[in-house]
């Protein structure tokens, strides 16, 4: 069975992620099919518009493939996150239209796939998160690229918590540009082929997606994540005294401590970067250095290997983090993913 199946439908290029069984858990082998499939499609002039999806009826990714990763070690990691990131970067400029449907599961490098897209589709059955820091790991694929370009201290909030959000918080945040129902994909679909503009058929087919529910909670998130410390933002919560602010906190404290520093610096510096390829080579250089050093082989244990979902952090405790080994992972480790020369400083 092929991890990727590649087609054309009239004028449409379609690439469908084809492991439904894994939630199309994203693999080197798929990057490269994918990557392939994009230059074919750039080749062919009948095609006009490019469309991602996933088979099955779960979603459209759950992310990288962590048992692979656990398994194989940075040998694997580092030629899998080269390739990867270099494809979200590809996705981005894509010369064609290029099409996300974020429908069901779409997290981690599910992100990376969709969430560069040029049109992003969500329905109501989306649900979409970058849940690194409970694994000890980072929101990496452009996550501190997209996160901190969300309203406020949204990104910061989604980033830290690793929280899920549907269609509405996922357009409010500016992670999808789209609402289509679930029922209607075929019809959006159908229109690619005829050759329909992407944006014309979005203004036939699109909905509105309805209320935003974390815009309900836009001042506490923005008041209580502005700081730049993970525990201001604790003591932050905990003053609040909400409902919501109690339970963030205890979401908060869930998580990886040393993941939890290092995304927020992240999230800080994603905010100040030039491009998308200036985000993705930091997290690619703080990707090696949490798989060699960090909590990211505990946390895919926990979740994966064993699934006692009882990681044990090193260390445990928030204050116990050492400000000067978060620094060491975000030095350069290996070889750059992008060259200057094309995509400009990073």
């Amino acid at each position: 069975m092929d991890a990727v199946i590649v087609e054309t439908a009239g004028s449409l290029g379609r690439i469908r992620l084809n492991r439904p069984k894994a939630l199309n858990a994203l693999n080197h082998e798929m990057v490269g099919l994918i990557d392939r499939a994009l230059d074919r499609f750039g080749a062919d002039r009948a095609v006009t518009a490019v469309l991602l999806t996933g088979e099955g009826e779960r979603g459209l990714c759950a992310g990288g493939d962590l048992r692979s990763l656990y398994e194989n070690e940075t040998a694997a990691a580092e030629p899998f996150w080269r390739d990867e990131y270099r494809l979200d970067s590809r996705i981005s400029r894509y010369e064609k239209p290029f099409v996300a449907v974020m429908d069901g599961i779409t997290m981690g490098g599910g992100v990376g796939l969709s969430g560069h897209a040029a049109h992003r589709i969500v329905t109501e059955r989306s649900r979409i998160a970058m849940p690194e820091t409970g694994i000890g790991y980072l929101p990496d694929v452009g996550g501190t690229w997209l996160l901190p370009r969300a309203p406020g201290e949204l990104g910061t909030y989604l980033g830290l918590t690793g929280a899920q959000i549907g269609a509405p918080d996922a357009i409010l945040c500016g992670m999808a540009d789209a609402f289509v129902p679930s029922a209607a994909l075929p019809e959006l679909i159908a229109a690619l082929a005829s050759g329909e503009a992407v944006d014309a058929a979005l203004a036939r087919i699109a909905k509105n997606p309805g209320p935003a529910p974390l815009a309900a909670h836009r001042d506490v998130i923005d008041r209580c994540f502005a700081f730049d410390m993970v525990d201001e933002i604790l003591a932050a919560l905990d003053a609040d005294g909400s409902d919501f602010a109690a339970e963030t906190k205890a979401v908060l404290l869930t998580k990886a401590p040393s993941s939890l520093v290092l995304t927020l610096c992240l999230l800080r510096l994603g905010r100040a970067a030039p491009n998308l390829e200036a985000c993705l080579e930091r997290e690619f250089h703080a990707s090696l250095a949490v798989l060699d050093e960090g909590d990211f082989r505990e946390g895919i244990r926990a979740a994966v290997i064993d699934k006692d979902k009882s990681p044990r952090w090193n260390p445990p405790r928030l204050d116990e983090v050492d400000p000067a080994r978060i620094a060491r992972w975000l030095e350069t480790r290996a070889a750059p993913v992008f060259a200057k020369d094309r995509t400009g400083p990073v």
